[in-house]
């Protein structure tokens, strides 16, 4: 399951892509996703959903960022060889692990 968040920025709703790429409301299921709704015992809940059945959400509406408010935010840098080529770095023996604001989180289409 394929789970998203769309509508306007700071307004955005909970969805789904179903089995045709449609996006489908699931503002009936759950609030949101964010820290206190995104667990186990919620996606459980949602994988039960026939998504066909729910609210299909118009072609071209805002995709939001993926979760709301998370409570940190923690990246991995070089994390692929590529990268490190890319950058001039030597691959690291070890992860390269450091922290972002939490603001960095956004839309797929949003600027950044």
């Amino acid at each position: 399951m394929k789970l998203l968040r769309y509508g306007n920025k700071g307004k955005e709703k909970p969805a789904a892509l179903d089995k045709n790429g449609k996006i489908r409301d699931l503002s009936s299921y759950v609030s949101d996703f964010d820290t206190k709704n995104l667990n186990f015992e919620t996606l459980a809940k949602l994988q039960k959903i026939n998504l066909e059945s729910l609210p299909e959400i118009q072609k071209g509406t805002r995709i939001g960022s993926c979760i709301n408010k998370p409570g940190k935010f923690v990246a991995i840098g070089l994390n692929y060889s590529d990268h490190a080529a890319e950058t001039g770095a030597k691959i690291p023996s070890e992860p390269i692990i450091f922290m972002k604001a939490t603001s960095c989180i956004n839309g797929p289409n949003d600027d950044i």
